[in-house]
């Protein structure tokens, strides 16, 4: 059942074949069983059991809410949720406890999906590895697989785990390691769509102003998404079309273009025009991705589909850019945690200024005190004109260039979403986390400063057995069509899920139940 689609386990639900209860003990047990994966800040087995058991009695009176009813799902722990705690995995915000629901993660409670936990990321979302909040790194899912060393006759049985992407690394980690069938993620340079192509799990990140920001902890106020991660391209449309439309606490938000994202039945590919940008050759794409990249590409065009160069010339700067734009905005976001308020407040009282300095020195972990102290440097009256506006600027330069190609009937892009598959832990910490933040985020980083929808979808396993996402990049508010397509690619690839055995002889805390099956079906099957 944990391996379902959410369509297909709706079905099952609605046929009796399994109870919500039922479903929400299997999520909740395998969470024990892959709790060494750190996935999770806070499991919320009472509050799941007691939906799970108000949803039993809607299916047996036969009112189900609609297709979410009795589906479990997690959400990233930077929205806000009431009465459970919402850390963003820092020390400032460790005992905060909101009085209120964010509006997407009320949306799915209406639906009467079922809230199984808040998941682990990077401290208030600043990072590409989930390795540097509070509560510990998020270990893959797949870095436990020794299968596919095995049949490749290497013997190599090294079990070193491997990085999640960041900073919605637990979110990713859930839906992959089948305890959730949906995640909430937040996307502000590629938080979804990093740790869902390292992960294996398709990520969407929706238009700005399509998903109201509403109770997501800012991170940058002009950039941030809620983003969605599931199994399939159908099931991440059918959770969008939930999730979208005008929200009157968020004013960034707009009205829907079309009722539902439920995606047409037949996709045809003919009348397709796909871009491939050639700044997207970026230094350190690995050979694999390149060949995956080549791969689907040739599968367009053969096809019937139109898959041709296209130039996005300011690019190269958006890394730059978003450095400036997002240290600025973190500067400002972060001014609230002052100790007064809410958060940590720290015992040092010979001043009102010695317990802010204490305070945000205790609450704040070495990354955000240093985009802080950067972001106030780019504002500062002497430095203003010369970073902020002139990123301003160049941010205006890239919306461009997507709007060029788009405008000479361009339908869509297809690109990597990260250089390489993922990381192990031991490589990825000896980086700077800015440095490989702005490494990981090159593909993903641009859709954000545009504004732009993008899906990142698994399409195969590297030589080392771990996921190689792609990432489709359309208009403003074309997600159907965009997911339209990525379930086009997602049919023709056959993308091994993974599995976990399921022994109740294991026990909760070994990592032996950490193997993973290979099995012989799409993850859109």
């Amino acid at each position: 059942m944990l391996s379902l689609t959410i369509r297909e386990v709706s079905l099952a639900l609605r046929e009796g074949k399994i109870s919500p209860t039922e479903l929400s003990r299997k999520c909740l047990n395998r969470i024990r069983k892959t709790r060494h994966l750190n996935a999770y800040i806070t499991v919320t087995e009472e509050l799941a059991l007691k939906q799970a058991q108000e949803a039993d009695s809607r299916y047996l009176q036969g009112a189900p809410k609609g297709l979410l009813d009795g589906i479990p799902f997690t959400v990233k722990d930077n929205f806000c949720t009431e009465n459970i705690k919402t850390t963003c995995a820092s020390r400032m915000l460790k005992d905060y406890t909101p009085p209120y629901h964010a509006t997407v993660v009320q949306k799915l409670l209406d639906q009467g999906a079922i809230l199984l936990g808040k998941t682990n990321m990077d401290e208030f979302a600043m990072g590409s590895g989930s390795t540097d909040g509070a509560f510990g790194p998020v270990r893959n899912p797949w870095s436990y697989t020794t299968l596919y060393r095995e049949q490749a006759g290497s013997g190599d049985a090294d079990l070193e785990w491997v990085v999640t992407g960041g900073s919605s690394g637990g979110s990713a980690a859930a839906v992959a390691s089948l305890s959730s069938f949906l995640a909430l993620g937040s996307d502000t340079g590629g938080s979804t769509r990093n740790p869902g192509a390292l992960c294996g799990v398709v990520a969407l990140k929706p238009s700005y102003g399509l998903v109201s920001r509403h109770g997501l902890i800012p991170l940058v106020n002009s950039m941030d998404v809620p983003g969605i991660m599931t199994r399939s391209a159908e099931d991440a449309a059918l959770v969008l079309g939930i999730l979208q439309g005008r929200d009157v606490r968020d004013s960034t938000t707009v009205d829907v273009p079309w009722p539902h994202a439920e995606l047409p039945k037949g996709f045809d590919v003919h009348n397709l025009c796909v871009g491939i940008p050639k700044e997207y050759h970026a230094p350190g794409l690995s050979p694999e991705t390149l060949a995956q990249w080549s791969r689907v590409a040739d599968l367009l065009e053969s096809a019937g589909a139109r898959v041709l160069p296209v130039s996005l010339p300011h690019t190269q700067h958006s890394i730059v850019c978003y450095h400036v734009l997002c240290n600025a905005e973190v500067a400002s976001n972060m001014a609230r945690f002052d100790g007064l308020e809410y958060g940590h407040r720290s015992g040092v009282d010979s001043s009102t200024e010695a317990m802010y300095t204490t305070t945000r020195h205790e609450g704040f972990n070495d990354v955000v005190r240093g985009r802080i102290l950067s972001g106030n440097y780019f504002l500062l009256r002497q430095n203003y004109e010369h970073y902020f506006v002139k990123a301003q600027q160049v941010r205006r330069l890239i919306s461009e260039d997507f709007r060029a190609v788009f405008g000479s009937g361009v339908d869509m892009l297809l690109t990597p979403t990260t250089l390489a598959d993922a990381a192990r832990y031991s490589d990825f910490t000896q980086e700077d986390n800015r440095t490989r933040s702005a490494q990981e985020d090159v593909f993903t980083q641009p859709v954000n400063i545009a504004g732009l929808p993008a899906v990142s979808i698994p399409t195969a396993l590297s030589s080392r057995g771990l996921p190689i996402g792609l990432q489709l990049i359309g208009p403003a508010f074309q997600e159907r069509k965009l997911l339209a397509a990525a379930r086009w690619i997602e049919q023709r690839v056959c993308f091994p899920s993974i599995r976990y055995q399921d022994d109740d002889n294991v026990a909760d805390d070994s990592e032996s139940d950490g193997v993973v099956k290979k099995q012989g079906k799409s993850s859109a099957a």
